[in-house]
């Protein structure tokens, strides 16, 4: 299947995007997101607050060893994440539901320009000071009864339609 190692995964181009985790309670779901930064070969994971840090075998489980390919980063608050990326250029996006959101399918990310997307706890969702130091929100529309989704499933959603717009092979 020609996958890379480690090593050279380390090495390749990576995807303009950080994934920042703001107090994201479940070790699957950090493992989860890891584990679709590797298949995007996004830049890093910031993993903020009460959120779970490699090595942890919860982690590793849907990790499946993602932990030890992609770049990631603990810092004490998303807010902390948030002001150094933001120092660096970097776009910050907090995916939430709130006032001047932008649909999902309407947001085209531009090349050439780094961003970085904020994915909430799962019950309180992006913490209201991220959402306020962030560039703005995006917002995934939603048809059904429920008002949310898993903090994994929506990774997948966003950095997907990230990829569409930023990925090394056009």
């Amino acid at each position: 299947m020609q996958r890379l190692s480690v090593e050279e995964y380390r090495q390749a181009e990576k995807m303009p995007l950080v994934v920042v985790m703001d107090d994201v309670r479940s070790m699957h779901n950090v493992g989860s997101v890891l584990r679709t930064a590797d298949a995007f070969r996004l830049e890093a994971v910031c993993l903020c607050g009460i959120t779970g840090c490699p090595p942890h075998s919860e982690i590793h489980k849907t990790a499946l060893g993602a932990e030890d390919s992609v770049e990631w980063r603990y810092f004490p608050s998303a807010l902390q994440a948030v002001t150094a990326l933001r120092s660096q250029g970097v776009t910050v996006l907090s995916i939430e539901q709130a006032e001047g959101s932008t649909k999902l399918p309407q947001f085209h990310a531009e090349p050439g320009k780094r961003y970085a997307v904020v994915l909430g706890n799962e019950v309180k969702g992006v913490h209201q000071e991220v959402i306020d130091a962030s560039d703005g929100c995006l917002e995934i529309p939603q048809y059904g009864t429920k008002h949310s989704m898993n903090v994994s499933v929506t990774a997948g959603i966003v950095i997907y339609h990230f990829a569409r717009d930023l990925m090394i092979e056009h």
